[in-house]
């Protein structure tokens, strides 16, 4: 008979419910991802009370709150507040998404919060993005060029540098690869939407030069072609990219340049 364990770490218990307030009219409750590797105990999740009314609207906003004056020892990542950084990026309510964008107001019933899901967790909300930002600098996100480098600058045309549209957005949150089944079984080896789509900027800029050297460092089977169009990164992006179509066309410019 075949026998079937969890990953270490994937069972997570009830843990901690903290004071509830009384006489407030305007109360949420918050489930949170807890683990810290250094008690030996397995994950748990502690539910929070915060009054919304002295709160602000967004989920970051309560994480915050929560860490400020219930319990210190939470640990987040957070950086801009405005949806630029990627920092705060975790799964609330089930979703993939920037908790300093996703308002409470949003979610209905209590407010459940975990770390970005199919990755290493450092501790409590935060993922460990050490082979994601590894990948990201494989696929070498910068500009290179043969040509001498003009007097000026380069020069690119409004039509060329519309093709850049919906891909220079991407700020590395890994929302979209977290959400794709191909990048949870394959992520030592598929590079996933979110590096797929940077590789994809740099393949489509009219002043790069290095196209052919781009394209013969993406032709494996797994670190392009493990993607199958299930388009949870599309769905999941809070910028609004689509990731899938980007990798659709760097498969098309693989087919293209082989007739």
């Amino acid at each position: 008979m075949v026998e079937l364990a969890l990953p270490k770490n994937s069972k997570v218990g009830k843990g901690k419910t903290w004071h509830k307030p009384e006489g407030v009219k305007n109360l949420r409750e918050f489930h949170v991802y807890r683990w810290n590797p250094d008690d030996g105990k397995t994950p748990q999740t502690d539910t929070y009370y915060i009054d919304q009314d002295d709160c602000g609207p967004m989920v970051l906003d309560a994480l915050i709150k929560i860490k400020n004056e219930i319990d210190p020892t939470l640990t987040f990542r957070r950086s801009c507040r405005e949806g630029i950084c990627g920092s705060c990026s975790m799964n609330v309510d089930g979703t993939n998404t920037l908790a300093c964008t996703k308002g409470t107001a949003e979610v209905k019933g209590p407010v459940k919060i975990y770390p970005l899901p199919h990755m290493p967790v450092v501790k409590d909300l935060i993922p460990d993005l050490t082979n994601f930002y590894a990948q990201h600098a494989s696929v070498e996100p910068w500009l290179q060029t043969k040509t001498p480098e003009p007097q000026s600058e380069w020069l690119q045309s409004h039509e060329d540098r519309e093709q850049l549209d919906g891909l220079y957005e991407c700020i590395l949150c890994a929302c979209c690869s977290t959400s794709c089944p191909s990048y949870w079984w394959n992520s030592d080896r598929y590079l996933g939407p979110a590096v797929l789509l940077q590789s994809y900027r740099w393949l489509v800029d009219s002043r790069d030069e290095a196209t052919g050297e781009r394209l013969d460092n993406l032709e494996d089977p797994f670190r392009l072609y493990r993607c199958h169009t299930i388009m949870n990164c599309a769905k999941a992006c809070p910028k609004g990219l689509n990731p899938a179509k980007a990798i659709a066309n760097i498969k098309k410019m693989m087919i293209e340049r082989q007739l």
